[in-house]
């Protein structure tokens, strides 16, 4: 392979990772502009947490231990 071609597949290379980086990237951020707007998910509160940096904040949301959850439903105790 000769340096000249080389150069292009390199030059194809980045340019479609790039492409696919950007896709990526504006899926995300149309996922998470989706979701704060139905309502699924409040991301103003996760904002919050850089000025209220204290340790005896409550926490935003309430998780469900996933062992509990299983051993739950199998019924186990």
């Amino acid at each position: 392979m000769d340096y000249e071609t080389l150069l292009t597949v390199q030059g194809y290379a980045k340019f479609f990772i790039l492409l696919f980086v950007c896709i990526v990237f504006y899926g995300y951020a149309y996922s998470m502009y989706k979701r704060q707007k139905s309502g699924e998910r409040d991301y103003e509160k996760y904002t919050n947490i850089v000025h209220d940096d204290s340790f005896d904040t409550q926490p935003l949301e309430e998780r469900k231990e996933k062992n509990e959850n299983k051993k739950l439903e199998k019924g186990e105790r």
